[in-house]
């Protein structure tokens, strides 16, 4: 799955949430859809699970089982509720999200909630494929988090990392510096396109850093990778499970959360793994789920919500590595132990991360679709 974030302060998960008339106002509306809606599915999970089980089923999307524990939070769903939850096309990117939204807008087999960036957030709700839908752990949920509205809501974070396969590389890179080492030919990995792919863009951004650019210029991070492309550090394969435990991936660059789901399959494969976040380029993101509009199944699609943002869903996140939007609600209820927590990013790292705004992410976008094909992709 390869998706495009907007970042936000990891940090963020320690703070209290604002009391503001605004919050107030979005908490009214906790559990509720939108105001021409027909459909009634409940106020509580409860309520909604009751609903939901008529329906029998939820079409999901791009969500593989080793990317942020998916594999643990969609059986947890699936044990609970006893409701399918078939997902189609798992390594999809956030353009493939909205392409199948609406390729099979009207049919029983269309997306029914998606994972995506929040770059596509805005196209979501421009196209009308977002329902304005509030989970009722809505004010547990952090501002930055969410879309006032009730359109989407980011239940999870992640951190760039780059992950070696220590039993075919020997000297693990810990910085972008080190990965332009000729030791390094033919190993070092995107996770996809940057055009399109989230963790391929988070890896661009993160080189821009690490190599004198900004968030307002990330034509360092390009010239970066066309220099790893011309020296032929940089292969063109894609990060996936196969190419992982196969080993055809000895070096991936892709989110933090990505690796504790996979690495007992590398070790039942004879690998062993490594993971790091580059002291030299630290870039954090979240991603933002939505329930889509003219669901077959509007009150499944509902509930998987409030399964991801609720407890089980939001422990299972942390199982995988990534952080939930909740976390800090948990950690004062006493939910959070070590063994949850040992795969998140340290303290040092979070307080590391810099954040680009909206307005930077788009123009960086815009950069990447022009120089990314001249100078990388086409070579």
């Amino acid at each position: 799955m390869r998706k495009l974030p907007l970042l936000v302060p990891l940090t963020a998960l320690a703070l209290t949430l604002s009391a503001c008339s605004a919050s107030s106002e979005a908490a009214s509306d906790t559990g509720t859809t939108t105001a021409g809606d027909a459909t009634t599915c409940g106020t509580t999970v409860d309520e909604i699970a009751a609903a939901a089980k008529d329906e029998g089923t939820v079409n999901l999307i791009a969500l593989p089982d080793t990317w942020a524990n998916y594999g643990g939070i969609l059986k947890s769903f699936t044990d609970t509720y006893g409701i399918d939850a078939p997902v189609a096309n798992p390594d999809a990117s956030s353009a493939d999200e909205i392409t199948a939204i609406q390729t099979l807008r009207g049919q029983a087999d269309m997306p029914e909630v998606v994972d995506v960036g929040a770059s596509f957030t805005q196209q979501l709700i421009d196209e009308g494929y977002a329902e304005a839908y509030k989970p009722t752990v809505w004010d547990e949920i952090p501002d930055a988090l969410k879309d006032p509205e009730g359109r989407w809501v980011a239940s999870y974070y992640g951190v760039m990392a780059i992950a070696t396969n220590t039993t075919i590389v020997k000297d693990a890179p810990t910085t972008f510096a080190d990965l332009e080492d000729p030791q390094y030919k033919g190993q070092v990995t995107l996770n996809g396109d940057p055009r399109e792919a989230g963790a391929a863009f988070g890896a661009v951004m993160a080189a821009s850093l690490a190599n004198g650019g900004s968030f307002d210029d990330i034509m360092p991070g390009i010239e970066y990778f066309a220099g790893l492309k011309a020296s032929g550090n940089l292969q063109s394969v894609d990060v996936t499970e196969a190419t992982l435990l196969s080993g055809e991936v000895p070096i991936a660059l892709d989110w933090t959360y990505n690796f504790p789901g996979i690495e007992p399959q590398l070790k039942d494969a004879g690998f062993d793994l490594q993971v790091t976040v580059p002291t030299d380029g630290v870039y954090g993101g979240y991603y933002a789920q939505s329930v889509v509009t003219e669901s077959a199944h509007p009150c499944s699609a509902r509930l998987f919500l409030e399964h991801l943002v609720g407890d089980d869903g939001a422990l299972g996140y942390l199982e995988g590595g990534a952080i939930p939007a909740r976390y800090a609600t948990l950690v004062e209820e006493g939910k959070v132990d070590a063994d949850l927590a040992k795969n998140l990013p340290d303290a040092d790292t979070i307080s590391k991360i810099e954040f680009p705004t909206q307005e930077q992410i788009d123009a960086a976008k815009a950069t990447l679709a022009e120089q990314w094909g001249p100078l990388v992709a086409d070579k």
